[in-house]
């Protein structure tokens, strides 16, 4: 009985019942008539389209800087890579590391003024993120018509300049990540080993950098910011450096994103993308000032595997495609809980 309670303890309650609720909905899957090869194939999917997202929350959770709901700013800077590297013409993996490294330096630099913004308002960082989130899609809406971009698949046909709301990664970088060592168990169930390669190597180096000294003093800035300025740390200089690799980090997630999607989505794409990366890291068992890469990987399988799995067994149920109308209300409903769990304490 003490086992089960520690485990209990330490795993958490909400996500013990969202995993097996999760995993009642495997259960239930072949009984409806849903392929549980191709369910597991879209769940690994999605996990890896968004992990890198979630993984963009942790740096400014341990600088103290809250979750990070100005990541639109970070995805506009991996669109501006991707719409850049086709642009020049880049195709397969080559396109994709050209993408990252593109968005590269808007990504610093965005990422640069955000952290002095949020320096300016300590103690509201979190609203004030949510409105440069919003504020840098709409500034967007107008430059992605007035960049002088020339590439015929990406420009509106009939006027020959502005770009498309979506433009296919189809001959440039789709599925570069998914298909590189990829594991074909069945014909349907398809293991995308790069994408996890390529996000266990970001995770590994985030956490290598947690462990060094810079790393130790943003973990300190963030649980004790006078301590730390009372120790000699530049506490205002780690905490733009969080907001910097959270930025770039959700430059590159969007990027891996895009390439198992198979689109480049523009204008109001990404408006509200980071919902689903803060939900999934606060389902995961962070909370707004301590988290870990192990609260990535949880959260968002078991964000993702609700998104995925709930909408396919209710059509198989009730035999109406009513998969969009489910997936709004679950995807909601899991924003709404996880918000409301974000001042519990990490686990």
């Amino acid at each position: 009985m003490n086992r089960i309670m520690d485990f209990v303890h330490k795993a958490g309650l909400p996500r013990i019942i969202i995993g097996l609720f999760l995993l009642a909905l495997f259960v239930i899957a072949p009984f409806v008539g849903v392929r549980l090869d191709i369910s597991f194939t879209n769940v690994m999917n999605r996990f890896g389209m968004n992990c890198v997202m979630v993984l963009a929350m942790v740096p400014m959770i341990h600088s103290g800087c809250g979750l990070n709901f100005g990541l639109p700013l970070g995805i506009i800077s991996g669109l501006l890579g991707a719409t850049m590297s086709i642009e020049f013409g880049f195709s397969g993996m080559l396109s994709f590391i050209m993408a990252i490294l593109f968005s590269t330096p808007f990504a610093l630099i965005a990422g640069f003024g955000y952290g002095k913004l949020l320096n300016k308002v300590k103690g509201g960082e979190m609203m004030i993120a949510t409105y440069v989130g919003f504020s840098s899609v709409a500034f967007m809406c107008m430059m992605w018509l007035l960049l002088p971009y020339h590439n015929p698949t990406m420009v509106w046909g009939y006027a020959g300049r502005g770009l498309r709301t979506t433009i296919s990664t189809e001959g440039y970088y789709l599925h570069v990540l998914n298909d590189l060592l990829s594991l074909k168990i069945t014909p349907d169930l398809i293991v995308p080993t790069g994408m996890f390669l390529f996000f266990a190597l970001l995770a590994f180096l985030m956490w290598a950098f947690l462990h060094t000294k810079t790393g130790t003093a943003m973990t300190a800035v963030g649980s004790n910011p006078i301590f730390a300025r009372a120790s000699g740390i530049n506490v205002d200089g780690i905490r733009t450096l969080s907001v910097i690799m959270s930025t770039w980090l959700g430059a590159v997630g969007i990027l891996v994103y895009e390439q198992s999607f198979g689109f480049i989505q523009l204008y109001m794409g990404p408006f509200y993308m980071a919902l689903p990366a803060v939900s999934a890291i606060l389902i995961g068992g962070a909370s707004v000032n301590k988290a870990s890469i192990t609260n990535v990987i949880v959260g968002t399988f078991l964000f993702q595997g609700i998104l995925t799995m709930t909408p396919s067994v209710m059509n198989s149920v009730v035999h109406t495609d009513i998969s969009e109308v489910v997936r709004i209300i679950v995807s909601n409903g899991m924003i709404l809980y996880a918000l409301t769990r974000k001042s519990e304490v990490a686990r």
